[in-house]
């Protein structure tokens, strides 16, 4: 007797034929499933392979980044533009490691690239539902796919690296096993694609990568033609702490008339946190904060300054 409610009606492997690193509704689906189906997609992690357990800042030097590695696309039978498409988030499966790093700031990459001439890199460590950072920190293990979407309608192909209304490089951290997502259908099947997958990340993934980890993921495809939705929506039960439960948080705010500049002085406040109460240099603490802390709009209402606060999990740190 299977341990699980479903069952996998096909599988997906990670085989370049079955891999692509762009969106484009011109593609051929490579599986076309039933509504209803059940899915289990092995998934490339963000490097195409290109960083495993040895990798080092060098070979972070060497990386050639060609789009995400996404595994699909499927076709839905029967689904049709203006539908959704329910995509409902069974089972991860990660493979032991993950990693985590930062470009130079030459590359103009992450929040706060100005701050860090030279790369960091960071491989984990996954032992079951932790993984292992430096300095006895555990940061819990809540695998998510950090790219899930259908097909665009406009024609030609488009990068992985932006989000756009039919899901892609969404980076919601909260699209764990038990969550289901649903997105605006534009192209006949649908055209699904899922990929990226993260171990954990902070919510605003501040040095431009969570841990990013191989995977497989399992999920129900179902066509849903009498709903409606204009972006993804979804439901989750989180988890919305690192722990999963609420817990004590240290916060720092930024304060500014622009968002985004609020967001950094945020990151840069937890980053000197980091450093000076922590004992971490600054590249770990930037590496931390893009995993583990989590950015949150606290006010946009009391022009002209608003408030963005980064919050940290005491938790992750042993006593």
């Amino acid at each position: 007797m299977s341990e699980h409610s479903w069952t996998v009606d096909h599988r997906l492997s990670d085989d370049e034929s079955n891999v692509h690193y762009d969106w484009s509704h011109e593609r051929s689906p490579v599986l076309t499933v039933e509504s209803g189906d059940v899915v289990r997609f092995d998934c490339r992690d963000a490097s195409n392979g290109q960083l495993g357990t040895d990798a080092t800042v060098e070979t972070l030097r060497s990386l050639r980044f060609d789009g995400h590695p996404l595994t699909g696309p499927v076709a839905i039978e029967g689904a049709a533009p203006g539908e959704v498409l329910e995509v409902e988030l069974l089972e991860f499966e990660h493979r032991g490691y993950g990693f985590t790093y930062f470009y130079e700031g030459d590359a103009g990459k992450g929040l706060l690239p100005e701050e860090f001439d030279e790369p960091g890199l960071h491989i984990w460590e996954l032992d079951d539902d932790v993984a292992r950072f430096v300095d006895g920190i555990e940061v819990p293990v809540n695998p998510f796919p950090g790219c899930i979407g259908v097909a665009p309608r406009a024609n030609g192909t488009h990068s992985t690296t932006p989000p756009r209304r039919v899901g892609g490089n969404v980076d919601i951290k909260h699209l764990t096993a038990g969550s289901t997502v649903y997105l605006p259908i534009e192209v006949e099947g649908g055209l699904f694609s899922i990929g990226d997958c993260h171990a954990a990340q902070g919510d605003g993934e501040v040095c431009v990568t969570g841990i990013e980890a191989p995977m497989s993921v399992t999920a129900r495809l179902t066509r849903r033609p009498d709903i409606s939705v204009e972006e993804p929506q979804f439901e989750t039960t989180g988890p919305f702490t690192a722990s999963g439960v609420d817990e004590p948080m240290y916060a720092t705010a930024g304060i500014d008339s622009d968002l985004m500049t609020a967001s950094e002085k945020a990151i840069e406040h937890m980053i000197d946190h980091l450093h000076e109460e922590r004992g971490l240099s600054r590249g770990e603490a930037y590496l931390l904060c893009s995993v583990a802390v989590d950015l949150k709009i606290n006010e946009v209402v009391d022009a002209p300054n608003w408030v963005v606060s980064a919050y940290l999990p005491e938790s992750i740190f042993s006593a």
